[in-house]
């Protein structure tokens, strides 16, 4: 068989990383290879001064990303321990997401199913080819999409993630927008000009204040209002302490463009 290359692919420009699983022979099914070097593109990504937004994507046109490759993660060969804690590797991933600093958007095309719908969902938006398919087959096959569940929670109504959950059922792209958990749908030929659209927007803003409102609203997700408002209050005032709000106000006075520092 020839090469096929990498099984992921991360390119930057103009302030976007993008991190591409280049899988489409397999529908970009995830590998534990594929997983620990999506957690390797979002450590540089963080890392990475110049990088201000990340798209994550799948390569080809039938999938974003199929779910785990079943063939190669049973874990067999790895023994009960190792396989235990290597199943964790995408529960961390998305706690890498979460806390990267930095908006994420999934572009997808075709199918993100089980694992791959929790990765589209675990990033901050998703802007959806109308051939997209979403779906947790999980329960067909005798498994339960518990790696996902909190993806899912975070991104639809409970119960409507526990629909999906127990019944496998196909979710296609205008019904995902009705629900919720898709940003944006956009005919294939438009996703590209709609992804970079999205992207350029949340790069030109402060990177600064982008990271200090992103990392509030994750922290704060789960918390009683009143945990919450405690937490927000003293970062309201922690953000007009930043050389970017000071930038970003006496921009606005004087009718021009800011100059973003990202401090």
């Amino acid at each position: 068989m020839a090469d096929e290359g990498p099984e992921l692919l991360y390119e930057v420009a103009d302030g976007v990383a993008r991190v591409t699983i280049n899988r489409p022979e397999r529908r970009n099914a995830m590998t534990w290879g594929v997983i620990t070097g999506l957690r390797d593109a979002m450590a540089q990504a963080k890392q990475d001064q110049h990088v201000r937004v990340v798209v994550l994507t799948g390569a080809g046109d039938k999938a974003f990303c199929a779910g785990a490759d079943l063939g190669g993660m049973a874990g067999g060969e790895q023994g009960f321990t190792a396989a235990h804690d290597a199943r964790g590797e995408l529960a961390r991933l998305f706690l890498d997401m979460y806390d990267l600093g930095k908006p994420t958007i999934a572009r997808v095309r075709g199918f993100a199913l089980a694992g791959g719908f929790g990765l589209a969902l675990a990033c901050d938006l998703v802007v959806a080819a109308d051939d997209a398919q979403f779906g947790t087959p999980e329960i067909n096959v005798g498994l339960w999409a518990y790696m996902i569940t909190v993806p899912l929670l975070r991104s639809m109504p409970p119960k409507r993630a526990l629909e999906l959950m127990m019944t496998g059922r196909r979710v296609d792209a205008a019904e995902a927008e009705r629900i919720g958990f898709v940003t944006k749908v956009v005919p294939v030929e438009q996703l590209d000009a709609a992804t970079d659209e999205l992207s350029s927007q949340l790069a030109s803003k402060s990177p600064a204040i982008m990271k200090l409102g992103r990392d509030s609203f994750y922290s704060v997700w789960d918390l009683p209002p009143r945990e919450a408002l405690a937490v927000l209050h003293p970062m309201l005032t922690i953000t007009t302490l930043t050389e970017d709000s000071a930038e970003g106000i006496a921009a606005f006075a004087q009718k021009r463009a800011p100059d973003w520092k990202g401090r």
